[in-house]
């Protein structure tokens, strides 16, 4: 895709969506980081029922720790893999604790350190938390950038690399929440909604089967 594509693909999805944030629920660093820890190989509306239940009892690393493995285990119980989870985010509660004075650091070589906590939930926290620049390329971003032609790699780090380098500058703050939104909901995997897809006509995707020219047309006043 090249670079004026790409730029009104962004332009569109500002309209659309001009301040868009991650379907977690959080009001602190912290909260987000046990929340995305939580929310791997699970749905956000998983995580924030529980959430909801856990946050007003324990939402430091400290509150966490004294609920220790079996209370937290009960709190997260409905999600997915919640044993190993709950094992993770108390490791990183005392890790919080005994380097950091209990906050959340901001920067990827730090939060990488932390059980559960790879280099997708870095750029999550860095971006969501403290508005770094940064894309955390899930499978929603991974299978847009693809399909689109927006950014093609083999790999996720490939992908992240070349969206940083595609994406313009004004646009790269919220561009990983547009394109986490916009695989979610429209460009899906199985069945994607190409006949509601605001930037079908920029879209690079040869399996797209629908009218073109009423999507440029109804883009002109997107």
């Amino acid at each position: 895709m090249n670079a004026a594509k790409c730029h009104e693909m962004f332009s569109r999805l500002q309209s659309i969506n001009p301040h868009p944030t991650t379907e977690l629920v959080y009001t602190t660093p912290f909260e987000l980081l046990v929340a995305v820890i939580l929310s791997a190989q699970a749905t956000d509306k998983s995580v924030n029922l529980a959430t909801q239940k856990l946050f007003p009892l324990a939402n430091t690393p400290a509150k966490i720790l004294e609920l220790g493995e079996v209370g937290l285990s009960e709190m997260i119980q409905r999600i997915g893999l919640y044993r190993t989870k709950a094992k993770n985010i108390l490791a990183t509660c005392k890790l919080l604790n005994e380097l950091h004075e209990g906050q959340v650091p901001r920067n990827r070589e730090a939060l990488e350190q932390f059980p559960g906590v790879g280099r997708k939930t870095a750029n999550v926290i860095l971006n969501t938390a403290f508005g770094e620049p940064t894309i955390a390329v899930d499978t929603h971003i991974f299978r847009v950038a693809n399909r689109t032609g927006l950014a093609p790699g083999k790999n996720v780090l490939e992908v992240e690399k070349k969206l940083l380098k595609q994406v313009p500058a004004v646009f790269q703050h919220d561009a990983h929440h547009w394109l986490i939104l916009h695989g979610r909901y429209t460009c899906k995997a199985r069945k994607p909604a190409c006949h509601d897809c605001c930037i079908n006509d920029l879209c690079e995707f040869d399996g797209k089967n629908i009218n073109l020219t009423k999507i440029v047309l109804d883009n002109r006043d997107v």
